[in-house]
């Protein structure tokens, strides 16, 4: 009889026992998960003294990459950056047009300033947003930019406003864990949070700006979080509720998913000074007029043969007098292949390329000539338009 209540209990603090021992590693360890060149192994790291944040930090002998696999929840990163997300609304002759998203960035004493996409505010002579506490106040668009596709609205400061907090870009990682918060549809699912991880960086995707034909390229952050209609002009936000890009496009298409793009912040506050002030943000004019390869029609009428073998890259139509194309002595016919050692595939990419600059500036040009290859450095002029 002892033996058996002996047993009994032995078996009872065994349990105990184990129940603790999961509690432990449950909610104190992470699984790390390391890639090294013998295959792949699996390993638990504490989470001793690390905080709200949740950063782990591991070393790893003989590793090339270590992945770390985040088991919390996002919760107080969400709550952090969630009174700062706005609607903005787009009106036409007192008619609502549109629809965005948008966050303030920054509070002064009279004013809150907000973020959101060029077309989101395009085409309209009046803007409002909604705030978390479902308030609607007008404000006023202070400078916009297409290429940017980037706008600031300001509008009078609220007491329980908050400012997001603004991160940078320049540390993100593949597989970071990310999340937006936007109006998706329109005013009844404002708020909306979703979250998904960095599937790409410095994307470069081809869009149309000013026609309906692909005319400019944007380098952006690749995430599959959901972004639907609405969503453009919200903040991309890590897992410590800082804005790390503002949610622009996606691809629609019914065999794509998961595919959206966000501005990388770094490169919109380094244009805020612009925006702020109305400024008009000066480009550069190389100083021709260009036919893409691909358009074999436009470059037969305008009597342009492209030799075999040259399959990318930007014809030139027309070189304008006095500038620095002409003073180079770039002629028509001629095929520009790269800029500063960048291919220019086609007109988007050669304006890409050039939007770098400022004018002033100088470029080495590579072109082709007669099927020759040549070289030319052109200093930018200013682009008047």
């Amino acid at each position: 009889m002892k033996n058996k209540i002996s047993f009994g209990i032995m078996m009872m603090f065994s349990f105990v026992l184990g129940g603790l021992c999961m509690y432990y590693f449950s909610y104190t360890h992470r699984i790390v998960v390391t890639e090294n060149n013998s295959g792949i192994s699996a390993s638990a790291s504490t989470n001793a003294n690390l905080g709200d944040k949740g950063v782990t930090q591991t070393t790893c002998k003989n590793c090339n990459n270590t992945v770390i696999v985040d088991n919390g929840n996002l919760s107080s990163a969400i709550e952090k950056a969630f009174n700062a997300a706005v609607m903005v609304k787009n009106f036409k002759n007192n008619t609502v047009a549109g629809s965005g998203s948008g966050f303030i960035y920054k509070l002064d004493d009279k004013y809150a300033y907000i973020m959101t996409n060029h077309h989101v505010v395009s085409g309209g002579n009046k803007w409002t947003i909604i705030t978390n506490t479902d308030e609607e106040i007008e404000g006023k668009v202070l400078g916009s930019d297409e290429y940017l596709d980037l706008a600031v609205i300001r509008v009078d400061k609220k007491s329980y406003m908050s400012a997001a907090t603004i991160g940078n870009d320049s540390n993100i990682k593949l597989g970071d864990t990310v999340f937006t918060i936007g109006s998706p549809v329109g005013y009844e699912y404002r708020g909306t949070v979703t979250n998904g991880i960095i599937s790409g960086l410095n994307r470069l995707v081809e869009v149309s700006v000013n026609s309906v034909n692909i005319d400019w390229v944007m380098e952006v952050i690749q995430t599959n979080a959901a972004v639907n209609p609405g969503n453009s002009g919200g903040p991309l936000i890590n897992a410590n509720g800082e804005v790390i890009g503002v949610i622009s496009m996606k691809f629609v298409k019914d065999s794509i998913e998961g595919m959206g793009f966000a501005i990388p912040i770094d490169y919109a506050t380094s244009y805020l000074e612009y925006l702020e002030n109305g400024k008009k943000i000066e480009r550069p004019l190389l100083g021709t007029s260009m036919i893409n390869i691909s358009e074999s029609y436009t470059l037969w009428r305008n009597g342009i043969m492209v030799p075999e073998g040259i399959d990318e890259g930007v014809v030139i139509a027309a070189v304008e007098p006095n500038t620095g194309a002409d003073k180079a002595g770039l002629q028509k016919g001629d095929i520009i292949l790269e800029i500063d050692g960048s291919k220019a595939k086609n007109s988007a990419y050669l304006k890409y390329l050039l939007f770098k600059h400022k004018p002033g500036d100088t470029v080495k040009i590579t072109y082709s000539r007669d099927n020759k290859i040549k070289t030319a450095t052109i200093k930018l002029t200013k682009n008047e338009n």
